[in-house]
């Protein structure tokens, strides 16, 4: 019997973990989404076509793989819809290998405006919401009050939707804030007998019987570990819990399961929307940074911040997760900086410290330590052995501080574009 691999990012997303379950596929039979919604963006590329996934697994491009969407997912019918047809617009046939659970909540269009009321609110607070209606779902399903998956094939469905959108339309009269469901409800609506033409499990059962069954399993994390609602930098956080923790609460798997647990993370750091940040660049570097490493989000447009890569975060995210191996991603990026620099602690208050503290809003000084830049273009290298003394360098030094091998190295969006050190194989 085969445990569940985890792989998830460790920074604040966008680490490059769509194109790494793509990579990975061929090794597991399921790919198992366990938490976030539409706010993920997973990017993957090949034969020079990028592909932009939402909701749906980063395991769809092999049609003989089950891709799960597991009861820790909040599912936007609308997005899911627009995804779906993508899919079939370039030949893939989505329903022959998607199972949705029952448990999974559903983002109502009410949701969604009450996003955009609260963040709108908040003025210069704001989160950096992606106004996806995620924040409300969640709320609604830790307040007792959601609607699941498995609710649309009850008699009682359309009662339990008008039940919470009235529920809604009293909290939006605190907002001076004016747009109405009823707006989106007709396209809401087809796009629940979409869902209902798929295959609605009860994906806690299917997913321990696959398991007994041999199947390998990769559970599929979105965002990063710092957006995590318990661990990241809150409140500037997602409302779900992004860790490795949220494999089994996401899918109903118990923790003596989980096996390797893969941690993405790029070269260096990006942050979408507010919240803090030590390492950022707000000069010539980042903007270089964001230019070569096309850092602008895949579900939002927004540019992403940029910086150094943050050594006591990824150690952070390292001891929350138990990560077994490290992915690096994006350190084609880093090519043609003369000098590198990686944040090994901070400076606050007049004391030096060498991990997050519990108010990572506070002032924090990063302490660098320097390292000599590549100048070739390793983009087309595909032979560790060929990659440049300094690239390797980088590589060993992450290793050394955080006791984890990187065992994959991406070296650009295609799938082919990855390389394997070979302590790897």
């Amino acid at each position: 019997m085969h445990k569940v691999d985890v792989l998830l990012g460790l920074q604040w997303g966008d680490e490059g973990k769509g194109k790494i379950v793509d990579v990975l596929t061929p090794d597991y039979d399921v790919i198992a989404r366990f938490q976030g919604g539409p706010n993920a963006g997973h990017s993957l590329e090949f034969n020079q076509v990028k592909h932009v996934l939402h909701t749906i697994p980063s395991g769809i491009f092999h049609k003989e793989k089950l891709n799960l969407i597991g009861n820790g997912v909040v599912i936007d019918p609308v997005v899911f819809h627009r995804e779906t047809k993508a899919l079939e617009e370039m030949g893939v046939l989505p329903r022959e290998n998607i199972v949705i659970s029952k448990k999974a909540h559903l983002i109502l269009p009410s949701h969604r405006i009450l996003d955009a009321a609260s963040e709108t609110s908040k003025g210069e607070t704001r989160i950096g919401s992606t106004l996806k209606g995620i924040g409300p779902t969640y709320m609604d399903k830790t307040g007792r009050n959601g609607l699941r998956v498995g609710d649309i094939i009850m008699p009682d469905f359309i009662e339990k939707y008008n039940y919470l959108k009235d529920k809604h339309r009293e909290i939006l009269k605190l907002y001076d804030y004016h747009d109405e469901p009823e707006n989106y409800e007709e396209e809401w609506f087809s796009a629940i007998e979409v869902i209902r033409s798929y295959q609605m499990v009860d994906s806690e059962h299917l997913i321990n019987r696959l398991i007994k069954e041999g199947k390998k399993v990769l559970a599929e994390g979105a965002q990063g570990t710092l957006l995590d609602i318990d661990f990241g930098s809150y409140p500037y956080v997602t409302s779900s819990n992004t860790i490795c923790a949220g494999a089994c609460t996401g899918l109903g798997i118990a923790p003596s399961m989980i096996g390797e647990v893969l941690g993405v993370f790029k070269a260096y750091c990006t942050r979408v929307g507010g919240g803090p940040f030590p390492t950022e660049q707000e000069n010539e570097t980042g903007a270089r940074m964001r230019s070569q490493g096309n850092e602008f989000g895949s579900t939002t447009g927004r540019p992403r911040r940029c910086g150094w890569l943050d050594l006591p975060a990824l150690k952070y995210s390292i001891m929350i997760n138990g990560v077994t191996r490290l992915i690096i991603t994006k350190a084609d990026v880093l090519s043609g900086f003369d000098t590198l620099k990686i944040c090994t602690g901070y400076k606050s208050k007049g004391e030096v410290l060498d991990s997050l503290p519990f108010d990572t809003a506070q002032l924090l000084e990063p302490i660098y330590r320097e390292m000599k830049g590549w100048s070739d273009d390793v983009s087309k290298i595909n032979d560790y052995t060929r990659l440049p003394g300094e690239f390797i360098n980088y590589i060993d030094y992450i290793e050394k501080e955080t006791g984890v091998p990187v065992t994959i190295i991406s070296l650009g969006p295609d799938r082919t574009a990855t390389v394997y050190p070979p302590s790897s194989r």
